[in-house]
């Protein structure tokens, strides 16, 4: 995925259709307050309902946030960053990642949107569920937070200022990915897996 031009100013027009073009954007505020509410309750249902211990909510809530830093990894590299030889998947994989490479900047894409979200949120958790049965509860809000994490880094990388000096690493890293060699550094909240692989 290369760009002749980066666009720090602007947005790209994803669909004709208005209302289509509309739920491609969203703020960091809609998506925490959408899932805020399932961070605190399936922990809570673990321990009162399934009778899970807090240690072990806390070690499986822990491990879903380790799995998410491992997932955007692989997302990163291997599907947004996938180079389909034909046009329809080209125009897939633009809607999907290409646009914010050419855009950086645009501040409503900097999160998924809210309809796309719920539904790959969902997914994840029915994979979970089928692998892990009742430890998915706690595991998947871990796993939530990670991304809620990483969305809002995602954000502020581009949005602002690195608010603390320990960050100016992190920012550089995805600045150099988008703005040097996008074949490297697909890690945005944490470069484990950069070094790792």
């Amino acid at each position: 995925m290369e760009f002749d031009k980066i666009y720090n100013k602007g947005q790209a027009q994803l669909f004709k259709n208005q209302y289509l073009e509309y739920l491609t954007k969203t703020h960091p505020l809609v998506i925490w307050g959408m899932y805020l509410p399932i961070l605190i309750f399936l922990p809570y249902y673990a321990i009162n309902t399934l009778a899970f211990s807090g240690l072990k909510v806390f070690f499986l809530f822990i491990m879903g946030m380790f799995f998410w830093s491992f997932m955007e990894y692989v997302l990163h590299r291997f599907l947004f960053h996938h180079h389909p030889e034909s046009e329809k998947g080209k125009r897939i994989n633009y809607v999907l990642h290409g646009n914010h490479h050419e855009y950086p900047r645009d501040k409503e894409r900097l999160f998924m949107p809210a309809v796309p979200s719920l539904i790959i949120a969902s997914a994840f958790f029915l994979v979970y569920y089928i692998i892990l049965g009742n430890m998915a509860f706690p595991f998947f809000p871990g796993f939530m937070l990670g991304y809620l994490i990483y969305g809002s880094m995602h954000y502020g990388i581009h949005a602002m200022s690195p608010p603390f000096k320990w960050m100016k690493g992190l920012w550089r890293n995805h600045h150099l990915h988008h703005y040097k060699n996008n074949n490297m550094g697909f890690g945005v909240s944490s470069t484990l897996w950069d070094y790792i692989f």
